[in-house]
């Protein structure tokens, strides 16, 4: 059966790979879920990134406990994009895992202008009380440096 040529013309409008930012905590959960359903809707390919900040949280000074320190914090953000993972593939989509080092604003930016990325999806990032007053500086930065579309989803408990 052939499609309308609307229908055609209205596929190659939706996105085909989403960029769903995550740093494992409750503020990014709504983020996540309003990521899966925009890629439910268009088809596209889910690359669920979280970003060890290597840049201020590991001090070059410090030696004793850094690759500690660095394990724990690289575990936790493997927790968080499997978590994305898992809701994805729920849903009947592909979903990739991508965990990497680095400035957050920085690094998402990066990965979404070098990989064909159509949107960023994220939530104010970040586990600080901050939050409540600022859309979240990592999410600031990128949505003011940021050449592909971004969506800021604030937490539930936030107004």
């Amino acid at each position: 059966m052939r499609k309308a040529n609307g229908e055609q013309n209205m596929k190659r409008e939706f996105y085909q790979n989403i960029v769903i930012a995550t740093d494992g905590s409750e503020n990014t959960q709504r983020a996540v879920s309003y990521g899966i359903e925009i890629a439910k809707l268009s088809g596209a390919t889910v690359h669920a990134l979280y970003v060890v900040n290597t840049s201020s949280t590991i001090s070059e000074n410090w030696t004793a406990g850094k690759e500690t320190i660095y394990e724990v914090m690289r575990n936790d953000g493997e927790k968080a994009v499997s978590k994305v993972k898992k809701i994805g593939e729920a849903s009947g989509l592909e979903v990739r895992e991508v965990v990497l080092d680095g400035y957050p604003s920085n690094e998402i930016i990066n990965f979404a202008e070098n990989n064909d990325i159509d949107l960023i999806v994220m939530g104010t990032l970040g586990k600080t009380g901050l939050d409540r007053l600022l859309i979240g500086s990592v999410a600031e930065k990128v949505v003011r440096g940021s050449k592909v579309p971004v969506m800021v989803v604030r937490g539930k408990e936030q107004s």
